[in-house]
């Protein structure tokens, strides 16, 4: 299961009314739970709610701590008790995708180098990008390079398809951004996409080349 399947999987949980009241109730304490305690805040059986909440955690959304009740120590004390608190692990899905926390990222890096180096912002944006793109991961083995680069813009959010020996890219996944600052958002984007070229052998390039319904920026020679 690929992360965008797992993401689904685990936000879909949440449909089921007891899980998400469940959820809910322990992500509202300011202390990890028992499942004593999150039964009674819902109102359920405590079967019920330990069934929930380990499904819960089995996806991700509920971690798990062990605890002794304060002021039993020692080998009389019993088992720990099993704690439930929000999981660490923020889980997002947008329909079409969107990766505002990469772009939020690469310009957070920009303008620190700006500031530190004392060169103009674009210049700083442009080397941020880059770099991203860089570190967005090994594209997947394939004998065509654009098909590797194909794979590893599907996986980040991109939707590619092949259309007359170039990449169109359907979704943009940083689309409110660009509505609002378009030359910014467009070269960055260039940018990051001509950086993940760069882990790729063969002449292929980032262009911008906007057209309606998709993203501004083809990949191709």
């Amino acid at each position: 299961m690929d992360d965008f399947d797992q993401r689904v999987t685990s936000v879909a949980l949440l449909g089921e009314p007891i899980r998400r009241a469940l959820y809910r109730f322990v992500v509202a304490q300011a202390e990890p739970v028992s499942r004593e305690q999150a039964a009674a805040g819902v109102g359920v059986a405590h079967h019920v709610a330990k069934f929930h909440l380990d499904k819960l955690e089995e996806d991700g959304l509920l971690d798990v701590e062990y605890r002794r009740p304060p002021g039993r120590t020692g080998p009389g004390a019993g088992r720990p008790a099993k704690l439930y608190r929000r999981s660490a692990r923020p889980i997002a899905v947008n329909l079409p995708e969107r990766r505002y926390d990469l772009a939020g990222r690469v310009l957070a890096e920009a303008v620190s180098n700006a500031e530190r180096r004392d060169i103009p912002v674009n210049r700083a944006v442009t080397e941020a990008a880059r770099a991203a793109g860089r570190a967005l991961g090994d594209p997947p083995a394939a004998a065509d390079p654009l098909e590797a680069v194909r794979q590893a813009l599907a996986a980040n959010g991109y939707e590619p398809r092949v259309v007359e020996g170039r990449l169109m890219l359907a979704n943009c996944p940083f689309h409110a951004l660009a509505e609002t600052h378009r030359d910014l958002v467009c070269g960055l984007n260039r940018d990051l996409i001509d950086g993940l070229l760069d882990t790729v052998p063969g002449d292929l390039k980032a262009h911008l080349d906007p057209g309606s319904g998709r993203c501004c920026v083809t990949v191709g020679e």
